[in-house]
């Protein structure tokens, strides 16, 4: 193999890896610290997959009373079942209030934060770098 097409494949390679570090962004700058949500509603969908698990609630926000199928951004799968969260903690059907930190877009996403069950139960789902969240 030619030293060229060595360089080029050693270049595609770290552009490969690079990629989703690039892609990955601090919790701060996606959610705004000083708006904070507290959805009540029901999961609808998970999604258990790096760099972060989303899950979604359709409900209604208490603080604003917007409601919308809600989008909350919890920590990385790894960081998640390492506090014992596995994928089967937020089934779908379940009634929740999830408070969190909307998006800085102002679109219905946020933060997942603290997540309280119908039993009163609680887990907290934020990812390690989340902002101004900390169970309670």
């Amino acid at each position: 193999m030619s030293r060229k097409l060595l360089g080029v494949l050693a270049g595609v390679g770290l552009l490969a890896v690079a990629a989703p570090a690039l892609a990955h962004h601090s919790e701060a700058a996606e959610f705004d610290e000083n708006r904070p949500v507290k959805v009540t509603g029901e999961v609808v969908k998970v999604e258990w997959q790096n760099p972060h698990v989303w899950y979604y609630v359709d409900g209604t926000d208490e603080l604003s009373g917007r409601t919308a199928v809600w989008g909350f951004s919890a920590g990385a799968p790894n960081s998640m079942r390492r506090r014992g969260i596995t994928r089967d903690v937020l089934p779908i059907g379940a009634t929740v209030i999830v408070d969190g930190h909307l998006a800085r877009d102002g679109s219905p996403n946020a933060s997942g934060g603290q997540v309280t069950f119908e039993d009163g139960s609680r887990v907290f789902t934020a990812s390690a770098q989340a902002v101004g969240q900390r169970p309670q």
